[in-house]
């Protein structure tokens, strides 16, 4: 099996190696205040046995070698039944994929777990990228695991537990006064300018790569959860305990914070894996759950145009004026009539607090923007249908808007 990156818009195949992120001849194309041009995709060449197989064992075909991944346990997050929650809204085939336990408390891990092996596989010392929180906290976390000096360029108005988790961490934080959009292009500059390795969302083809993970553990979890009896087994994180045949099933509907695009382009590049191995019959409906002060992708499903508008939003994660990477996964949302779903801040306050008080997941606003934009699209869901609701923050990352949902003063 021989991985390479292939441009979905022209076709070209590039090697996976160092300086490589964008198509040549498509992110030629890019222009200021757009969505990325070029970006590319990870695919692999050849017969899919070995791909299968690795599924079949419990793992996830990924274009970097098992031995020069980070001694962090990344991924395998429970897929939570959460019965009281179901209870309260009649929705008897609901599921959290909780995401909130991973080292950083947050997602961005699967991401930054894959790209800090890519640099330990080429002797790469020093990776740099953007964020708005939860991906600067996650790649300096791994970064700490994997010996790798992490720089990160950081509006100065993100949540201070994420500032501080970047810190202790022993990364070098570089506060930007602006934007997201402001610190992505100086930390551009930057890798430019230094050589260093770009972790930037989308920019880098194996951020959404390292993203799919998820879509694997779901087909897993969810075949297990709907195939065992009352009483089953339960793993040492909550799961049900596998049966000696891996089997897979993929949901109707996963609903995705999306902010750049990146969860969600990953969680559906996942599934179209999956489907191309043979390992499930069906695609689920995605969602793009959007803030709607931050809502370009959800805006553009609807317009097909995309219409730059500064971001104001609490759900900081998925706070940005420009989705980096807007034009690839609006494609893929088209590919697989996926739809968007745009919800107000106080639609996000007032669904954290009821997946808290209901469930016991407490997750940060942006997490809580997929369960709010679930709550928003449940009629026109059937009951006997399968939801799998994406809460990718902990809510520990952001206590200052939690705390707004429970009218505590901090």
């Amino acid at each position: 099996m021989k991985w390479l990156y292939r441009c979905p818009s022209c076709g070209a195949a590039y090697a996976i190696e160092p300086g490589r992120y964008l198509c040549d001849a498509c992110g030629a194309r890019n222009a200021p205040n757009l969505p990325l041009e070029g970006v590319l995709e990870c695919v692999w060449e050849g017969e899919a046995d070995e791909a299968r197989a690795i599924a079949e064992a419990g793992g996830v075909p990924l274009p970097v070698e098992g031995k020069f991944f980070p001694p962090l346990p990344v991924g395998d997050t429970p897929l939570w039944e959460p019965e009281r929650l179901r209870e309260v809204l009649d929705a008897p085939n609901l599921f959290l994929k909780d995401d909130t336990c991973e080292p950083s408390g947050s997602y961005k891990d699967r991401a930054s777990w894959l790209v800090a092996a890519f640099a330990r596989k080429h002797g790469i010392k020093e990776i740099a990228l953007a964020s708005t929180g939860n991906a600067a906290s996650s790649m300096s976390c791994v970064g700490a695991a994997a010996g790798l000096k992490i720089t990160v360029f950081l509006p100065a108005a993100a949540p201070a537990a994420k500032r501080i988790q970047v810190l202790q961490y022993g990364a070098e934080l570089r506060e930007v006064q602006g934007t997201y959009d402001q610190a992505f292009d100086e930390s551009l500059a930057y890798s430019d300018a230094t050589g260093v390795l770009s972790r930037n969302t989308a920019y880098n083809p194996l951020t959404i790569e390292g993203k799919k993970t998820a879509s694997f553990e779901i087909a897993r979890q969810l075949a297990a959860a709907l195939s065992a009896p009352d009483g089953r087994p339960v793993g040492e994180r909550g799961q049900a305990a596998p049966s000696a045949a891996v089997a897979f099933r993929a949901p109707d509907h996963v609903f995705v914070p999306t902010g750049d695009g990146v969860i969600l382009a990953g969680v559906i590049k996942g599934f179209e894996d999956l489907a191309a191995l043979g390992l499930i019959d069906c695609m689920p409906t995605f969602w793009a759950a959007q803030a709607e002060g931050s809502s370009a992708i959800a805006r553009a499903l609807e317009t097909g145009r995309f219409e730059p508008r500064p971001s104001t939003t609490i759900a900081d994660s998925i706070s940005v004026d420009v989705p980096r990477n807007g034009s690839f996964v609006l494609t893929k949302l088209r590919k697989h009539d996926g739809r968007g779903v745009m919800v107000s801040d106080e639609e996000i306050l007032s669904a954290q607090r009821l997946l808290s008080s209901q469930s016991g997941l407490f997750a940060e606003p942006s997490s809580a923007c997929a369960f709010a934009g679930y709550l928003k699209a449940k009629p026109s869901i059937r009951r006997d249908e399968t939801v799998v609701v994406m809460l990718t923050g902990s809510g520990l990352k952001d206590i200052k808007s939690a705390a707004l949902a429970v009218g505590a003063r901090l």
